[in-house]
């Protein structure tokens, strides 16, 4: 039988935030137990289907209008006055089919304005799907202040002009203009993702060890700065002869998803470089209390960093960098 069979795990895709640079990535519905109840035929059968379905969802995911593969810049704003468009002598240069003068954004302290550029803003801009002003622009985080407290992430104002969309974001004292294109020739070109066949052997029950009180983990990022997210608690299980710890992080206060990011010794030949991540719900008794959890490998899949060079990712903390292959879930992309 396999793990977790008798009763269903409860695992939503995570509300993919800050930690991610992905507060805006549409991807919120929810997951499939990962070993559900068979309603009808085995458990396998069951769970075979609940994760082919995911991994559909999943490419539809990346290959959606706004998903990865529509990235096409990060531009890092100057403080003062910054010029958006296509036009040569832009600040900010848009390089896909767009007006030459969309826009201004001024970057005093903490504040960012959008302003229009002399003769208006371009027919059909528009903010979050209304004709565009002028005014204060949010970013996607919050900072909560403090040492050790992590931001609270939002979801920036999103400007649009057909089929780009921009948004800033706010990283460490800096803020980037996000540019995304859904004529990117990564999405119109884009034939699948690749992933190792099932295996049940990945699907695993853990042992769920809260921490009281929970941690701050120090989660590096590939721009090279530091996110505090808290960790509840450790979980552990065992591959083959192996037994191995894994600690998850919280990403968005009060949320029902553990997120782990991982990296294990595949990550040397098949599996993308830095990182995999894996979301699973909470553990059978929540978080404050021993308990187990249900970790279906098959799930892990690619940071948004596999797909573009310009998502700024958060990476596996050192105590998360296994030494075991898990030959399972998202391989390295081929575009």
């Amino acid at each position: 039988m396999l793990p977790g069979a008798a009763r269903s795990q409860e695992s939503s895709s995570a509300p993919r935030a800050y930690s991610v640079d992905s507060a805006q990535q549409a991807n919120s519905s929810s997951q499939e137990s990962a070993a559900p109840a068979a309603s009808q035929g085995s458990p396998e059968v069951a769970w075979q289907q609940s994760l082919a379905a995911w991994r559909a969802a999943r490419e539809q995911e990346i290959a959606a209008p706004n998903g990865w593969l529509t990235l096409i810049g990060l531009e890092w704003l100057k403080p003062g006055i910054n010029t958006v468009g296509t036009a040569a002598d832009s600040t900010v240069r848009i390089r896909a089919s767009a007006p030459e003068h969309i826009g201004i954004l001024t970057v005093n302290g903490a504040v960012v304005q959008l302003l229009a550029p002399t003769g208006g803003f371009p027919a059909d801009l528009q903010i979050d799907g209304v004709p565009a002003r002028e005014g204060v622009l949010e970013t996607d985080a919050i900072s909560l202040g403090g040492a050790g407290k992590p931001a609270i992430p939002t979801k920036p104002p999103v400007i649009s002009w057909h089929g780009l969309t921009l948004a800033i974001l706010a990283r460490g004292d800096r803020f980037a203009l996000r540019i995304k294109d859904s004529d990117a020739a990564a999405r119109t070109s884009f034939h699948g993702l690749n992933w190792y066949a099932p295996d049940a052997k990945f699907l695993v029950e853990a042992k769920w060890i809260p921490f009281t009180p929970p941690r701050i983990l120090k989660i590096p990022t590939v721009l090279g700065t530091t996110l505090d997210l808290p960790s509840p608690g450790v979980v552990e299980f065992r591959l083959g002869d192996s037994t191995l710890r894994l600690e998850p992080v919280i990403e968005v206060p009060g949320s029902q998803v553990l997120f782990f990011l991982i990296r294990d010794a595949t990550s040397r030949t098949t599996t993308y470089a830095t990182a995999r991540y894996l979301h699973t719900g909470l553990p059978d008794h929540g978080l404050d209390r021993p308990g187990t959890l249900i970790l279906d490998f098959n799930r892990l899949e690619n940071p948004p960093c596999a797909y573009t060079p310009y998502a700024t990712c958060p990476l596996p903390p050192e105590q998360n960098r296994l030494w075991v292959a898990i030959e399972a879930g998202e391989k390295r992309y081929a575009p």
